[in-house]
């Protein structure tokens, strides 16, 4: 199997590219557009990456094994990414992950839902330590998240 992005996405790795020094600078932004694109990004994916950015395989795998950011199977509709750094962490971020476990139907050890609409992870810091213990829903801070506030949210990522 072999990755061939879309004629708009290789646009917009170009013009990615043109904005730093050297190609391989452009790494990550490379990175999420294949995301993007894909909503993931495979070991073709990777490879392809590599080759248009003259880079070794392994230094692109680095990155995205490195990055939280980057998801190397596909997802659900809806993605939530739990904090569980320090501060979340202290504030409940476990019993929330497992609320959510819980309530989306998670079987230990998977993130996506059987139907495909919803992917639960942990990451570490969003950056939001003010409102721990943190989520976010498709990149959108949510917090501070308390266990009625999830179930609230979930009832309204249901309903759309």
């Amino acid at each position: 199997m072999s990755y061939s992005p879309s004629p708009e996405t290789l646009e917009r790795v170009a013009r990615a590219v043109a904005q730093y020094p050297r190609p391989g600078a452009a790494l990550l932004p490379v990175l999420r557009l294949i995301q993007d694109e894909a909503g993931f990004i495979s070991p073709e994916a990777e490879l392809w990456a590599a080759g248009r950015l003259g880079l070794s395989p392994v230094r692109v795998r680095e990155a995205v094994t490195f990055y939280s950011m980057f998801r190397r199977r596909p997802a659900g509709r809806t993605v939530i990414e739990v904090c569980r750094n320090l501060s979340c962490a202290l504030a409940g971020s476990e019993d929330l992950v497992a609320f959510l476990r819980g309530r989306l139907g998670l079987a230990d050890g998977g993130e996506t839902t059987a139907d495909g609409r919803f992917t639960l992870l942990t990451v570490e810091c969003l950056g939001n330590c003010d409102h721990a213990p943190c989520l976010q829903v498709d990149g959108v801070d949510r917090g501070p998240m308390t266990r009625e506030a999830a179930e609230t949210l979930i009832r309204e990522l249901e309903a759309k």
